[in-house]
This record gives C-alpha cells, sequence and structure tokens, in this order.
C-alpha cells in the first residue's frame, strides 16, 4: 500500500471511532510497527495532524477529529517530490520567467516535504544542469503574451520577423498550441493573413498584441497531421521521403535517435545504418545531414542529393 493509500486508509479508520487499538490498525492497514511510527511522524510532522494515543480509552485517536477532513488533497512522497522538483528546476533553467512565479507556492510545500524525510532541496538545482546549444535570446513580454492568448484561446497581433527575407509583417494569428523545440520556442497558429496553418519563432516576434477576439479553433488531429508530417520544425505535407546511409561509427548513435516519428530504419549485416525521413521542406534536414559530415551519404530522393552536393561544393570554395 503506497503512501496516499495508506492516508485514505487512516481517513476512513479514524472517521467512526474514538480510539482504534494499535493491533487493529496494524492489521487493518497491513504495516508493521516501523511503518505505523513513521507514519505518526508524517501526520504530526508533514500533515500537522498529530494521532495520539489515549491510554483511558487504550488506543489511538486524532488530537484533533476535524483536522483529518481539512487536509490538503494535493500531496507527495519523497520520491514524487524529488521528481516534480527536478522537472521544475529544469523548467526554470529551460526559461526562467516562464512558470516560476506561478510554481513558488508548490515548491515551497515540496521543500518542506523533503527536509522533514532528511533530503536537501536546496542543493538540488546544484545536481541538474540544462544545457543549451543554439538557443536566442527571447523577448519574456512577447513570450507571455503568446502563451496568455494560447491557454486563453484569443487572437493576437504580431510584427514577425521573416528572417529568410528580412521583411517584418504584421499578422493576425489564432495560437494553437507552445512548441519548444531545438533551445527554442515557436507557436503553431492559424495565420489570418495567410489563411493556413503557420509555426512562428516567438523570439521573431518585434511586437505583440492581446486581442478581446476569440480564436480561431482547429481541430487537433489536422493541426498535428500538418506540423508534423515534414520534418522539424517545418510544417505542411511531405513532399518527398529522405533516404540517408550512415556509416558503421555513426550507426551506433543514428540507430537510437528519432529524427521523425514516421521514420523508417534498417541496420544491416556490416554495421551500417539505412534511415527515412519524410520531409516538406529540406532546409533543416540539410542542416542535419551535413552535420554528420563524410559519415552519412543521401542516397535519395535525387534533387536532395543534388542539393547537398551543391552546398558542400560551395563549402569548399571557402577555404
Amino acid at each position: 500500500m503506497s503512501e496516499i493509500e495508506r492516508y485514505y486508509a487512516y481517513q476512513t479508520l479514524f472517521s467512526g471511532r474514538r480510539a482504534i487499538p494499535k493491533s487493529e490498525i496494524l492489521k487493518k492497514l497491513e504495516i508493521s510497527s516501523a511503518t505505523f511510527k513513521r507514519d505518526l511522524t508524517m501526520f504530526r510532522d508533514r500533515l500537522n495532524t498529530p494521532i495520539i494515543y489515549d491510554r483511558d480509552l487504550g488506543g489511538y485517536k486524532l488530537e484533533n477529529p476535524d483536522a483529518l477532513q481539512q487536509l490538503p488533497g494535493l500531496w507527495f512522497s519523497q520520491e514524487e517530490a524529488l521528481a516534480l522538483m527536478t522537472i521544475q528546476t529544469m523548467i526554470g533553467q529551460l526559461e526562467p520567467g516562464l512558470l516560476g512565479p506561478k510554481l513558488k507556492p508548490l515548491q515551497t510545500r515540496l521543500n518542506k516535504i523533503l527536509e522533514t524525510q532528511g533530503a536537501d532541496a536546496k542543493t538540488l538545482s546544484q545536481r541538474i544542469r540544462v544545457v543549451h546549444a543554439g538557443k536566442r535570446r527571447l523577448p519574456l513580454k512577447s513570450f507571455e503574451l503568446v502563451a496568455k492568448a494560447t491557454v486563453d484561446r484569443k487572437q493576437i497581433e504580431i510584427i514577425h520577423l521573416n528572417r529568410q527575407t528580412g521583411e517584418s509583417i504584421k499578422r493576425t494569428i489564432s495560437p494553437q498550441q507552445l512548441i519548444h523545440y531545438r533551445d527554442n520556442w515557436y507557436v503553431d497558429a492559424w495565420c489570418h493573413l495567410r489563411g493556413g496553418i503557420r509555426s512562428f519563432a516567438i523570439d521573431a516576434i518585434e511586437n505583440c498584441v492581446l486581442m478581446n477576439t476569440d480564436a480561431k479553433e482547429l481541430d487537433s488531429e489536422q493541426l498535428q497531421q500538418q506540423m508534423q508530417s515534414g520534418y522539424g520544425i517545418f510544417g505542411g505535407q511531405a513532399k518527398a521521403w529522405a533516404e540517408l546511409k550512415f556509416t558503421v561509427e555513426r550507426a551506433r548513435w543514428v540507430q537510437h535517435e528519432e529524427w521523425h516519428p514516421d521514420q523508417k530504419g534498417t541496420l544491416h549485416k556490416d554495421g551500417t545504418y539505412t534511415l527515412e525521413v519524410p520531409y516538406s521542406d529540406e532546409r533543416e534536414l540539410i542542416g542535419d545531414i551535413l552535420r554528420m559530415g563524410s559519415d552519412v551519404k543521401v542516397m535519395g530522393p535525387a534533387q536532395l542529393t543534388k542539393q547537398v552536393i551543391a552546398i558542400a561544393q560551395g563549402l569548399l570554395k571557402q577555404y
């Protein structure tokens, strides 16, 4: 029986009688004397609901019978508290202004739970580190407004910088979901200017205004199909499948990686590995191919092979 299950068992046990012999408690809850002793400490220190022994009645009872009904409905074991604090620490390092203030009351309570069980919550953040690579500076105000609009289901008016063309365009969008991808934040939204689903880098939003107009709602399955069909952050219907063959050395890593939810992988007898992934826009895929250097070869389609060769030749000219 878990700790939370025992709590409810104690609640039932003490709700109908004034005092209960220890032997009956151990039998009903199927616990040892040592566990019962720990439970007494838990109720006293963590839940502020002491269970005391009444010599006159020959059993245990609640010092304040009404307190058990007033106990908070959300409390955790040491393992659960550690897991939650680990997640919170990672979120804080991921984006300090995202949930920190909102989770402050929960953090205080988790700290108390861990301290009563001999764990040092204060050093937890020193033992967990999130390493960022290629993280772009995020305008916190824009992020908070986009996040609020996404949760509250409201439209927002944005000025978004298209880094490819260098043009800033004013748009009205209906945010659907926030995406954290490769250390950067994006918002998948219905673009009212273009009349379709688009993904916007939040750090490229130069200005953001929250509107009172309700956001356009999209079917979740439609959204997932649209935004996950292509490779990486680029949405849209997949136009082709890339076939990549990795060397024996690189295959030891790649065969355990997920490049796309619908990928197909084949480990060959000679130790090489073939990976097939769909893509709608080849830019990010080509970047990942080049990152692998000579450890990967594009087997198809022919157009993708030509593009990689052209970029590789351009790279040689730089040297």
